[in-house]
């Protein structure tokens, strides 16, 4: 990689024709010319260029769609490596073979931490040759080239390490034999994988293991109840989801402007983590943000004329079918009296044992309504036997459009368009959107994309005993009879299986002040205008909203009537008040709490601990800003209150008609608030942690052997801004979840404006050893970048760096 000075500076002047040869013969040997040397009149021949700038952000520039996968690939690979290569050796099933059959992924990520014999048979058998041919089939050409160029940008860089013979660039895992060169296919695996993280990525061990009348099903390696299992939408983490925001021109009191807000709190390691990137091919494409690694195509963004955004869905993406057994056979079921076998599929998965490789066989079974899915362990009445048994569909497992909708969306013009391709495609898989677009008082807000076809009606005339069973575990998935035709999923369109709803009958919102999600239901996007009437199987309508919900609301209220005179000025708000990470449930019950547990306990004689915990809260500011002193505490104590039922806990329940102020009025006299508190002093205690510790002292990223003191909480304690560890550490890590990617978008008459913020930063290392933790310093200062996206803007950046590819 090599420095080029900026234009006009001294150096530049001293060297202009040196450099203007070398660019000359770049241009003639490798078809490649840099963006100055056109302007110094060489010829814009193919080619592929990557310019660095601020924090590493990649900006890559190409006159193909091929060349654009290319760099694309290539700078993944050069911040990512070890971590997509690790992921390329799972989604084609052969971590048994590398790591071992018993083990686990290190990190966390949207399939979760099964052991690795299970996560191998699960994609030999959903992502396998045939489920990769059927989803290429349905990409547009322009998009297979830049898969195809993003193949060989990966392996590029890969082909250099081995050539380098560790000499120049190398990573932690440069020799590793599971390090290899990969084809389009895995890629596409990739595609597929990310697909399936809202339905049969749930149960994976569930499906690989399913048996005919097995008595003993395997425990679930998260070892939760199916009812907490379900309510995690995504991965095997409580909390992974995100934050949406946009506000229109009754907003930002400017005809046509508006504000966009998004902030994902994801993955901070592993194979689902964000990669932000620009990418541009003049004339067809020319957007930024961020995708997961191994996928090449803008996922959250925006473009010099839309911006988007996206939260975890509250809809359901999978449906179960309640299977009537043939008593004679339990690997045939019956439907409408008729016997059918279960087609059965072998599997076999190469283990890695001491004394060779063993090939290990498993038998899958499937049916008319998709894969047998065993229950049992978490669920005894969901368990196959001999005669019952579940099948399980994912509406994604078919679902080809995905990535054309996000390529499309990377190159639309206006908000109409961006909305037409959403109506159009349908495809989104598990997640709402929010859009804004240049010029355009409106803003979007849709939960358009694939979801199963079942209507109310359906799930009501085809709902079994163990239909209504399972509603008490989970209202929202839809559970039919297996044994009647007539229960199937219901055409949104006659040619697609498996059949989805149609976009008309999903929830969609144009508001000219703001529209909000925080992972609730679509119902209160804009509370002055709910929306209603749609089938349960989309999240539902008239629940309480989560206290992160409540405190996104009370955020978006008061910025939307703050009297803003443009849309900058309204983007200046909006990263501020966004990022002060207060507490809801401290703002809105915190004084009632200690007012009645602080003097319970002098009833009976406060201890000097219980003391200087009531007047540590006290002072608290109920915000978890790195210096904050109180927010540790609070975190134990509400940990505690949680543990009292909601209807014992708040004198006030939820109420659809109040549904931003209740539940409220909390019990603050219940003698288990002041057991509660003293619990929460003696776990601080115990755990060595001063009362007024800090929260930083706790919450931070290693870097290079220091600390970089962090912000931000859970989102159970109300917290807007996220910053959550796994099992009770506060460290926050490669497998932490947290904001990641924060974008603030609007435009003019230039065009876009955004600035951004990349939490974990674009290296694999930057929270773990802190290589490139630039990033995450600038995260925890709260410095926003002012993200270069006009050309002039990438020219005149202090940190560019310049780098042409062969190709």
């Amino acid at each position: 990689m090599k420095t080029i000075p900026r234009p006009g500076g001294r150096a530049w002047r001293r060297g202009i024709a040196a450099v203007a040869l070398a660019a000359t013969l770049t241009a003639t040997l490798i078809g490649t010319a840099p963006a100055w040397a056109r302007r110094e009149g060489q010829p814009a021949t193919a080619s592929i260029e990557i310019r660095r700038t601020g924090d590493g952000i990649p900006h890559v520039r190409a006159t193909t769609w091929r060349g654009l996968g290319i760099g694309y690939g290539q700078v993944q690979a050069e911040d990512a490596l070890c971590t997509l290569a690790d992921a390329f050796v799972t989604y084609s099933g052969q971590r048994s073979l590398y790591f071992g059959a018993d083990r686990k992924p290190a990190k966390r990520s949207t399939f979760g931490m099964p052991v690795n014999l299970d996560l191998d048979f699960f994609f030999k058998a959903f992502a396998g040759p045939d489920a990769v041919e059927a989803l290429k089939r349905e990409q547009p050409a322009d998009l297979d080239e830049l898969i195809a160029g993003y193949a060989e940008g990966y392996n590029r860089h890969v082909r250099s390490l081995q050539k380098s013979r560790g000499k120049g660039a190398r990573h932690a895992c440069s020799d590793a034999p599971w390090v290899r060169t990969i084809e389009p296919d895995d890629v596409y695996r990739r595609m597929i994988a990310a697909a399936l993280a809202g339905g049969y990525a749930h149960f994976v061990s569930e499906i690989v293991n399913a048996k005919p009348a097995a008595t003993a099903p395997p425990v679930p390696s998260d070892h939760l109840s199916l009812s907490s299992r379900l309510e995690i939408p995504v991965g095997d983490a409580r909390g992974i989801g995100s934050n949406v925001l946009a506000f229109g021109q009754a907003a930002t009191g400017e005809r046509g402007g508006s504000v966009l807000f998004g902030n994902p709190h994801w993955y901070w390691g592993g194979p689902d983590r964000f990669y932000q990137a620009h990418l541009t091919l003049p004339g067809k494409m020319d957007v930024a943000g961020v995708s997961f690694l191994g996928i090449p195509v803008i996922m959250i963004g925006f473009n010099n004329d839309v911006a988007w955004s996206h939260t975890v869905s509250a809809a359901r993406r999978f449906g179960l079918f309640d299977l009537v057994l043939d008593p004679s056979d339990p690997t045939r079921y019956l439907v409408d009296g008729v016997s059918e076998r279960m087609q059965t599929r072998q599997v076999a998965v190469e283990v890695r044992r001491p004394d060779g490789i063993e090939a290990v066989h498993r038998t899958l079974y499937r049916t008319r309504f998709g894969p047998v899915v065993d229950l049992g362990a978490r669920n005894p009445a969901l368990g196959w036997s001999a005669r019952k048994a579940i099948a399980m569909r994912d509406v994604n497992a078919s679902n080809a459009r995905i990535f054309p909708n996000f390529f499309r969306w990377g190159q639309a013009r206006s908000l109409d368009e961006f909305i037409q391709i959403q109506k159009q495609e349908a495809a989104m898989p598990w997640v709402n959107t929010a859009a804004i677009g240049r010029g355009d008082g409106r803003v979007w807000y849709a939960d358009i994309g694939a979801v199963p076809a079942v209507p109310d009606d359906l799930r009501a005339a085809c709902a079994t005993p163990l239909s209504k069973a399972f509603a008490a575990i989970d209202a929202d998935a839809p559970v039919l009879d297996g044994s009647r035709s007539a229960c199937e999923w219901k055409a949104g369109q006659a040619s697609e299986q498996p059949r989805r709803m149609p976009p008309d009958h999903m929830p969609s919102l144009l508001r000219e002040d703001y529209v909000a999600n925080m992972n609730d239901s679509y119902w209160l996007t804009n509370p002055a205008q709910p929306l209603t009437g749609f089938a349960s199987i989309l999240g539902g309508e008239g629940q309480a909203l989560s206290m992160r919900g409540r405190e996104g609301h009370r955020i978006a209220s008061e910025l939307s009537n703050a009297g803003s005179t443009s849309s900058r000025q309204l983007a200046e708000r909006v990263m501020q008040k966004t990022q002060q990470a207060r507490s809801y449930t401290a703002d809105q019950f915190k004084q009632p709490l200690l007012d009645a547990a602080c003097a319970a306990s002098g009833q009976v004689g406060p201890t000097p601990d219980m003391r200087q915990a009531c007047r540590i809260l006290r002072n608290w500011s109920n915000r978890a800003g790195a210096q904050d002193r109180g927010a540790l505490l609070w975190d134990a104590f509400w940990t505690r209150l949680q543990q009292i039922p909601a209807g014992e806990l708040y004198a006030k329940a939820f109420s659809a008609e109040a549904p931003l102020r209740t539940p409220a009025a909390i019990n603050a006299a219940d003698p288990r608030v002041a057991s509660a508190l003293a619990g929460a002093v003696d776990d601080m205690r115990q755990k060595g942690r001063a009362l007024d510790a800090p929260l930083g002292t706790l919450r931070f990223a290693r870097s290079e052997g220091r600390r970089i003191p962090l912000f931000g909480g859970c989102d159970a304690e109300g917290y807007f801004t996220i910053a959550c560890a796994n099992e009770g550490d506060y460290t926050m890590g490669d497998r932490s979840h947290g904001n990641t990617y924060l974008q603030v978008v609007y435009f003019d008459r230039r065009g876009v404006h955004a600035r951004t913020l990349l939490a974990h930063g674009e290296k694999e290392t930057a929270v773990t050893n802190g290589l490139g933790a630039a990033p995450v310093v600038r995260y925890a200062k709260k410095d926003w970048l002012r993200f270069p996206f006009h050309e002039e803007d990438i020219a005149r950046d202090p940190a560019l760096v310049r780098q042409t590819l062969r190709p």
